[in-house]
């Protein structure tokens, strides 16, 4: 390697190699919030479930006010010569007045937060969420421009989720119907206070800014086909709750909603990986070296995939066992969650794509984006109304909603992929044979732990065979001397 392509690489190994350790964290700690909430006698299932619904409004609306910072805030700093910390104010300031605004509405009318027109006083608090969201997206965005992905695995993977699942247990014995509301504020709230502590320390205040109305107004407007873009690339994984929390009862959201966070913590992989691959990339876009991005964008790709693919198999084979954790009426979301896990690896391609494509392509990227949701929107209610159609129950529903996700990020993957090749005029590919030299013999073990040893054997002595097996082997056969330091608590100089 070049000096400047191992530094390139050592600096996104760094960054994996941080997240990588915060999805174990941020599974230890999400964990026992699905525990109490699918065990504990005043939640349940149903009441997941409407937690689920008012969730995907409130995270929506935080997506869309922060406007693509949390990916076009990178360009803004490598373009900008102002201070620092007055180009990211610019854009809290906007994110700050928009996501206020949005939650007096939504506080007003909270009727698309809570479909069944049941809810609380507190509950209809929930809205208070939405402007420390938005602004944590970018003080951490801010953070990973500077390589500082320890603050976004110390927020979103330790003190967001513990104090998610402390709060909600303890309010068990307080306010049993609010619950879940409260915890979800104090665990938003106790993020957005870990992401501006660290943001302060490393940009320090303003020098001489003020609110520019120009400039805000010339903010917005460049920043909307991103802000779309990454709202629908959001979209993709929380319309599937919209849809089925319309047509099925909170019961069934509930289940599908403990399968989606289990199939959702590997998605941390890829999407934390974005902010640390924005200032690489829109550095070699300076240099105008294309086919270095499509380099970085591959290794990557492959640090993601064959991670995903080794979290599906190990958490799909003995999916039952898993989901029956949180409860018998839980293990009917067993078809849903190996659709979602799958679902993670088929769309693993399509992020680490969009990455690029959103500062070369942005326009196009957006399109094929709304593509990608509608085609899911249409795939959805086409499974619903078949299943429906068959007289199979709600749980079935579920698994196909997920299988509709699957298929919408695998066509995603590949048009973007495509189109991103012909940009920069060099291959954009997760894929290498080790991912099948890996992935057969793990099945194989877990299909074999499955069918011979009881539950609680396959769960603890089966799960980890299987991911021996996998790392051992794809450590060999798949990672070369780029690919290893991901590993390593130093590149080499």
């Amino acid at each position: 390697m070049t000096g400047e392509r191992e530094e390139d690489i050592a600096a996104l190994a760094k960054g994996g190699r941080t997240n990588l350790f915060g999805f174990f964290l941020r599974l230890a700690a999400r964990f026992p919030f699905l525990l109490i909430g699918g065990r504990a006698a005043a939640y349940g299932p149903a009441a997941l479930g409407r937690f689920a619904s008012a969730l995907v409004v409130i995270e929506l609306a935080a997506m869309i006010c922060s406007l693509g910072e949390k990916r076009g805030l990178a360009q803004r700093l490598a373009e900008s010569d102002a201070h620092p910390a007055n180009v990211v104010s610019d854009g809290a300031l906007l994110a700050f007045i928009l996501s206020s605004a949005v939650a007096a509405v939504l506080w007003l009318f909270p009727q698309p937060l809570f479909p069944g027109d049941y809810y609380t006083p507190i509950d209809r608090l929930m809205v208070l969420a939405i402007p420390p969201l938005s602004l944590t997206e970018i003080w951490l965005a801010a953070l990973a421009y500077r390589f500082n992905v320890g603050a976004t695995v110390s927020a979103r993977s330790v003190i967001e989720p513990w104090t998610l699942s402390i709060v909600a247990g303890l309010m068990v014995f307080v306010v049993p119907k609010s619950g879940l509301a409260i915890a979800y504020l104090a665990s938003i709230y106790a993020a957005a206070l870990a992401s501006w502590l660290p943001y302060r320390r490393a940009y320090g205040s303003t020098a001489g800014w003020r609110p520019r109305l120009s400039e805000i107004g010339r903010l917005t407007v460049r920043s909307i086909p991103l802000a779309l873009a990454d709202a629908i690339e959001w979209g993709t994984r929380r319309i599937d709750i919209l849809i089925l929390g319309v047509f099925a009862e909170p019961r069934a959201v509930g289940v599908y909603y403990v399968a989606q966070q289990f199939a959702s913590l590997p998605q941390k992989l890829k999407t934390s990986f974005e902010p640390v691959l924005g200032p690489v990339i829109t550095s070699k876009l300076k240099d105008k070296d294309l086919p270095a991005i499509a380099r970085q964008l591959c290794q990557v790709g492959f640090w993601i995939t064959a991670a995903q693919l080794g979290i599906a198999l190990v958490g799909g084979i003995p999916g039952r066992g898993l989901m029956g954790i949180f409860g018998p009426q839980f293990v009917g979301g067993t078809g849903a969650l190996v659709f979602l896990l799958a679902a993670e690896v088929a769309g693993s391609t399509a992020v680490v794509a969009e990455a690029a494509l959103i500062y070369v392509a942005r326009l196009r990227n957006l399109a094929l984006s709304i593509a990608t949701i509608s085609l899911q929107a249409v795939l959805t209610l086409g499974g619903i109304l078949l299943v429906h159609q068959l007289g199979y129950g709600q749980l079935y529903e579920a698994a196909a909603v997920a299988a509709a996700l699957m298929l919408a990020l695998g066509f995603s993957s590949v048009v973007k992929a495509r189109l991103l090749e012909r940009i920069l005029g060099a291959p954009v590919r997760n894929w290498r044979w080790a991912l099948v030299w890996a992935g057969v013999p793990t099945a194989l073990v877990g299909f074999a732990a499955h069918h011979v040893l009881p539950e609680w054997a396959e769960l603890s002595f089966g799960v980890a065979a299987m991911f021996g097996i996998y790392g051992a082997i794809i450590w060999r056969v798949g990672f070369g001397p780029e690919d290893r330091l991901l590993f390593r608590r130093t590149a080499p100089t």
